[in-house]
């Protein structure tokens, strides 16, 4: 193992939930290089920092609806070695579906089934 910190970028519109998560994968030994609160500035960052691993909420401004699996079906697309984990507050598998089944490096959670951080 080279001891190198999986490098990360995150996406989520609600800022005390993203420093949260940024402080437990700090704490966990992985090295947050950006954030980001829609899916414009996230693809900004990856552009920019080429981390290893992108954590996107589904759900982002402007709309609310589908932004930020609309930017990680972008990533996939541009920066396929980026790995992705797509997090929603709801149930959203269907519409997550063939960018789940576009390989490996991609992963889904949702996050009020996340019960105990020590799990994760």
């Amino acid at each position: 193992m080279s001891g190198k910190a999986t490098r990360v970028v995150l996406a989520d519109d609600d800022v005390l939930l993203r420093e949260g998560i940024a402080s437990l994968l700090g704490r966990s030994g992985f090295d947050v290089v950006g954030q980001a609160g829609d899916g414009t500035a996230l693809l900004d960052l990856v552009e920019t920092l080429r981390p290893d691993l992108a954590i996107i909420d589904i759900r982002m401004p402007p709309g609310h609806s589908t932004e930020g699996l609309d930017a990680a079906r972008a990533l996939r697309r541009d920066a396929p070695d980026v790995s992705i984990v797509l997090l929603s507050a709801h149930i959203e598998v269907d519409e997550a579906l063939e960018l789940l089944n576009s390989g490996t490096g991609v992963g889904y959670l949702l996050k009020s089934r996340v019960t105990d951080v020590g799990d994760c």
